[in-house]
């Protein structure tokens, strides 16, 4: 497919980014994370081993276990959420090493970092709600995403059966997504970039190392039926978790769903104003939130600026709301996450209605 083509940039992105290299400045601060990135990677990362081990090899009481597996599914969301996706996007850390280990936590809970790479940080963050781009709005046949998208009898029940397929993320992430992406050489309608054999190693030996760690122990250590249950648990929440805090940031009923023009393929705005008309926040000012989610609440602050740490957040956003104010530009932002969860439901029924 043809990619989209964004409107020429204006003034807008070029003033947002010199005020906010100014407070940087001012600050006498690095973009990336710097000590409290670091202290947090290492509680959720040692939270992780902890549960781990405790499940596998102490083989705690039923109603127990079924807890902490519960949690053990926070954690990794958490990891997730805090470590991996700053890594990734190569601010979490100024040194290279540290954001690539901080990256390969995905590969050690079951995904492919170089999957994620090149679905979020290259399709996701370019081509935002974009249909036929932006994979992360293909859940067909299953979920209608957009009004681009062919409706299905199903799809008018969608806002009651979503948490059922959202709990299935995480699962389907290490044992479908994965695969079909690797085996296809595409993510969605897009080619993905030829693997050297570095990348075919890790994929292979990551995805060999998840199976023993997290299917093949715990067979042997507790049993087929206790390992399912507690794998069960463990990655329904998680699923959960992570796709409820990725969906309310774009599918919502305030976020756009731009369609480039027939002929010329070009969007009508620049890359940054579309950014923050296809973005939502939530609960910003909930400071529990913004730890457990790493500041992916500050959706609008992360897809201006990807490399820029997450604990800056609260601090840039600021400057975003005075130049959305300036630009006349809206800033879409949810005070409570409730409030996120009942928008995001309504825009799932609203597209579950008849075309």
């Amino acid at each position: 497919m043809s990619l989209p083509k964004f409107a020429p940039p204006r003034t807008f992105y070029a003033e947002l980014r010199a005020r906010t290299n100014q407070y940087f400045e001012e600050a006498g601060k690095a973009s990336t994370g710097g000590f409290s990135i670091v202290s947090k990677a290492l509680i959720l990362t040692s939270a992780f081993v902890l549960l781990y081990v405790h499940l596998v090899f102490f083989t705690p009481a039923t109603a127990l276990a079924l807890l902490e597996c519960v949690l053990m599914g926070g954690v990794i969301s958490a990891i997730g959420f805090n470590v991996m996706h700053d890594g990734a996007h190569g601010s979490f850390s100024s040194h290279k090493l540290l954001n690539q280990f901080a990256s390969f936590t995905l590969n050690v809970m079951g995904g492919s970092s170089y999957m994620w790479n090149a679905k979020h940080n290259v399709i996701h963050h370019m081509y935002t709600n974009i249909e036929g781009a932006d994979d992360d709005i293909d859940i067909q046949p299953w979920m209608r995403m957009s009004v681009g998208q062919p409706h299905h009898k199903l799809h008018r029940f969608q806002h009651l059966y979503f948490w059922f397929l959202y709990c299935l993320l995480y699962i389907s992430w290490i044992f479908v997504m994965d695969y079909q992406k690797y085996f296809t050489r595409k993510i969605g309608a897009m080619p993905l970039k030829k693997m050297d054999t570095a990348d075919h190693l890790i994929f292979w030996g990551f995805k060999a190392l998840n199976l023993f760690l997290y299917i093949a122990l715990p067979v042997y250590m507790v049993g087929f039926w206790g390992w399912l249950a507690g794998f069960a648990v463990t990655t329904c929440f998680a699923g959960l978790v992570l796709s409820l805090v990725f969906q309310l940031a774009h599918t919502v009923e305030h976020t756009a769903f731009p369609v480039p023009h027939e002929t010329t393929g070009k969007m009508e705005d620049e890359w940054a104003i579309h950014q923050i008309k296809t973005t939502a926040n939530f609960a910003t000012d909930s400071k529990v939130i913004s730890w457990l989610v790493g500041g992916l609440n500050f959706q609008v602050e992360h897809h201006l600026f990807p490399k820029i740490s997450h604990v800056h957040y609260p601090a840039i956003s600021k400057i975003i709301k005075q130049m959305c104010e300036e630009y006349g530009v809206e800033y879409i932002a949810y005070p409570k996450m409730r409030y996120a969860v009942a928008s995001h439901v309504s825009f799932l029924r609203q597209m579950g209605r008849a075309a």
